[in-house]
């Protein structure tokens, strides 16, 4: 059961924004919840600009369990989000692959997790070619729960 409250605790991707900006990191949390029982609606709380926005997105399923599309405007942002590894107790590795490039989150119940889980994510990293020079760790205070009605966007940030 992946519905309820997650927090980003790492994230592994070749992505320029993260490597340009990855001492601005905020802490981000997510709440998931299942609309008819397969796709997935996702509320992402973060900070911009010391504000606190909400971003949502709808992830529908797609062949194969744990597996979902996410899409944007247009044919070519769609994006492919597969289910690593779970224990819905404790952790969940994501896989998000656009085009050929293809990025690895780690989210915890908690925004602290095991070292165990730690290895296993950055095992996981190095299967897809990714490396600890791509790999970033999100902040473990200073989340927002919720947003005022200003500061919701939907679609993809």
């Amino acid at each position: 059961q992946l519905s309820g409250k997650w927090f980003l605790v790492g994230m592994a991707s070749h992505c320029s924004y993260l490597a340009e900006h990855s001492h601005q990191l905020e802490a981000t949390m997510v709440t998931v919840t299942i609309l008819d029982g397969q796709s997935l609606a996702i509320s992402t709380f973060r900070k911009l600009d010391r504000m606190c926005w909400e971003i949502r997105q709808h992830y529908l399923p797609a062949q194969g369990s744990g597996r979902f599309l996410l899409k944007g405007e247009g044919d070519c942002s769609k994006v492919d989000v597969v289910l690593g590894e779970a224990d819905p107790s404790s952790f969940v590795i994501l896989y998000f692959q656009k085009g050929h490039s293809i990025s690895v989150k780690l989210y915890g119940r908690t925004s602290l997790v095991s070292d165990a889980i730690v290895d296993n994510f950055e095992q996981r990293i190095r299967a897809v070619g990714l490396s600890e020079d791509v790999t970033y760790y999100f902040p473990t205070y200073g989340f927002c729960d919720s947003a005022d009605e200003f500061h919701i966007l939907d679609g993809e940030l």
